[in-house]
């Protein structure tokens, strides 16, 4: 399967990633020889072979669910260069980075 560069930058845009048109390509190339990789699986006979859903008979450990008093908040927000309503503010992300 063929991976196209216009969809490595629809991929990249949705991830707010900005690429060379270089990377794009190259990026391109890797996923398409990647994916081709792993349609290989799909030409192996597993016919007979049980599910496999774990390598190791493990179980898990529970620890019992006890109550535990919390951190100091204000020794929590000591090195926190800005906070705001008893929570940490950092730049936005979304939309722009403006202020949110």
């Amino acid at each position: 399967m063929k991976i196209t560069q216009e969809e490595v930058r629809h991929v990249a845009n949705l991830s707010k990633l900005a690429f060379s048109e270089e990377e794009t390509a190259a990026f391109a190339t890797t996923l398409s020889k990647i994916v081709d990789m792993v349609e290989l699986l799909n030409e192996v006979d597993t016919t007979g072979v049980p599910v496999t859903t774990t390598m190791a008979e493990r179980k898990n450990v529970m620890r019992e669910d006890v109550a535990q008093k919390g951190e100091d908040r204000k020794e929590l927000f000591k090195n926190v260069p800005e906070s705001q309503d008893h929570f940490i503010k950092v730049p936005a992300i979304l939309d722009g980075g403006g202020d949110a």
